[in-house]
C-alpha cells in the first residue's frame, strides 16, 4: 500500500508510452498532410452531414462536428499536430495529453472507417495517458522541475510560471462554451474527466502555493499516485487482451491450423511494399510454416509469462520483431509503431536505463562540437542532472539520487520539489 500511494510505479515505461503514442500519430498526421481533406475534412467521401448522423447515434466525441467549416478542419489537424509534438517532448504534459486526446478522439471519430487496429490502439492509449504521470523522467518538465529544485537548494526562489496559468485561464471558458452547448459528446466520463482535471489544477496551484507542506498537498500526491499507477495496469491488461484474443482467434482459422496464413497476405499487391522481398519469403514454404505457427505461440503465450521475467523479455523480443516485420513487408509501418509502443509498457527498467544513458550519451557528444552557449546549466530531462556541478545526485542533495515518482512529483507527471512554495507553484497545466 505504501508502494503504490507514495510513488508512481513504472517512469520510464509510461515515458516510452508517451513518446511512442505521440511519436506515431505525429508521424501519421504529418504524412497524411497531403490528403487530410480527403481522409478526414471537407472533401472527405464520408461526409459531414453523415459522420454527425453516426455520431448523434453512437454518442462519440469530435470537436471536427462543431462546424464543417474548412477553416475549423485545419485548426483542429493543427492543434492536434502541435499537441502530439509538445507530448513527445513533454511540454506542459498535462494540458498537451488533454489536448491529444481531444485531438486523437476528434480525427478518429470524424472518419471511422479510415482506421486499422493500430488506429484502436492509439485511441485507448489517448485517452489512458490523461491520467498518468508520464512526464517525470525524458521530458522538458522534467528538466524544469529539476531546475526549479535546483534553485531551491541555493536558496533561490522558483521560477514564475506564467504559461500554466494561462493556458488554465483559456481552456476553462473553452470547456464552460461545449459543455454548456452539449459539444463534449453523449457520454458521461468524457465531461467528467474534462472537468475533474480543470478544477483539480487549482485545487494542486493551491496546495503548492499555500500549504506546501501540508496533508492537503500530500493528498493530491497519493491520488495522483493511484491514478497513475491503477491506469498503468489497465494498460498492461490491455495489451494482454490485444494479444490473448488475437492469438485465440488465429487458432480457431484453418489457414493458421495448416500453417499457410502468412501466404496471402504476401500476394496482395496492396500489402506488399517490397514485392520482391515478399516473393522471397513466400516462396518458402518452411518459413512460412514457422512464422505462421511462431506468430500464434507467440501471441497465445504472452500473458502466461508475465511472471517469469526471462521468458517474459524473450517473448516481447519476437513480438517487437513481428512488428517490425509487419511494418516492412506489409506497409504497416503506424500499426506497428503503436503495437511496440504498447509492448514498451513491459519493458525492463535496467534495459531503458541504459538505453537512456547511450541517447543521453549521444546527444552530448553530438552537442559537444558545438560552441557551449554562456550561462547553459547543461540539464538535462533525466534523473540526477539538476545542472548543479557539486549534485552528483538530483535535487540539489549532494551524494543523493531522487527516484523518479517518489512523494513531491507533480500531478501532471513532472518530478517536484517540496520546497517550490509561494510564487510559481505548480499546476495541473504546468
Amino acid at each position: 500500500m505504501q508502494r503504490i500511494t507514495a510513488s508512481a510505479l513504472g517512469p520510464y515505461q509510461s515515458a516510452v508510452i508517451r513518446i511512442g503514442f505521440s511519436a506515431t500519430y505525429l508521424f501519421f498526421l504529418l504524412r497524411e498532410l497531403p490528403h487530410r481533406q480527403e481522409l478526414y475534412g471537407p472533401d472527405s467521401p464520408w461526409r459531414w452531414d453523415m459522420a454527425r448522423r453516426l455520431i448523434a447515434n453512437n454518442d462519440a466525441f469530435s470537436v471536427l462536428m462543431w462546424s464543417d467549416s474548412a477553416l475549423w478542419f485545419e485548426a483542429v489537424y493543427a492543434l492536434t499536430l502541435l499537441s502530439a509534438a509538445a507530448l513527445l517532448l513533454g511540454w506542459r504534459t498535462r494540458t498537451m495529453s488533454v489536448l491529444f486526446m481531444v485531438g486523437v478522439l476528434s480525427v478518429q471519430n470524424r472518419s471511422i472507417f479510415m482506421g486499422d487496429g493500430g488506429d484502436n490502439v492509439i485511441h485507448l492509449m489517448a485517452i489512458y495517458l490523461v491520467l498518468t504521470r508520464c512526464a517525470q523522467v525524458w521530458s522538458l518538465d522534467a528538466r524544469r522541475a529539476e531546475r526549479n529544485a535546483a534553485r531551491a537548494a541555493r536558496g533561490l526562489a522558483p521560477a514564475r510560471d506564467v504559461v500554466g496559468p494561462v493556458l488554465w485561464a483559456v481552456l476553462g471558458p473553452v470547456l464552460l462554451i461545449a459543455t454548456l452547448m452539449d459539444g463534449l459528446g453523449g457520454t458521461w466520463w468524457l465531461p467528467t474527466l474534462l472537468w475533474v482535471l480543470w478544477l483539480g489544477s487549482a485545487a494542486w496551484w493551491a496546495a503548492n502555493r499555500y500549504a506546501p507542506h501540508g496533508e492537503q498537498r500530500t493528498l493530491l500526491d497519493v491520488l495522483a499516485n493511484l491514478a497513475h499507477n491503477a491506469t498503468l495496469a489497465v494498460i498492461m491488461a490491455e495489451v494482454c487482451l490485444i494479444y490473448a484474443t488475437a492469438g485465440w482467434y488465429k487458432i480457431q482459422g484453418s489457414r493458421w491450423q495448416d500453417g499457410t496464413a502468412l501466404y496471402y497476405p504476401l500476394k496482395l499487391d496492396y500489402f506488399t511494399p517490397w514485392p520482391a522481398l515478399s516473393d522471397i519469403l513466400a516462396s518458402s514454404g518452411v518459413m512460412v510454416m514457422v512464422l505462421t505457427y511462431g506468430t500464434v505461440i507467440v501471441q497465445v503465450a504472452f500473458p502466461f509469462t508475465l511472471f517469469n521475467r526471462r521468458v517474459k523479455n524473450i517473448l516481447l523480443v519476437a513480438m517487437i520483431c513481428e512488428h517490425a516485420g509487419i511494418a516492412l513487408l506489409l506497409g504497416l509501418p503506424f500499426f506497428s509503431m503503436a503495437m511496440i509502443a504498447a509492448d514498451a509498457v513491459f519493458l525492463p527498467t535496467v534495459f531503458l536505463v541504459w538505453l537512456g544513458g547511450r541517447v543521453t550519451l549521444g546527444r552530448e557528444r553530438l552537442l559537444s562540437r558545438f560552441p557551449r552557449v554562456p550561462g547553459d546549466s547543461g540539464a538535462t530531462g533525466s534523473p540526477g542532472a539538476s545542472g548543479d556541478p557539486g549534485d552528483p545526485g538530483a535535487h540539489g542533495v549532494p551524494g543523493k539520487r531522487r527516484v523518479p515518482g517518489q512523494q513531491g512529483s507533480g500531478l501532471d507527471g513532472t518530478e517536484e520539489s517540496p520546497q517550490q512554495g509561494a510564487g510559481g507553484g505548480h499546476t495541473l497545466v504546468g
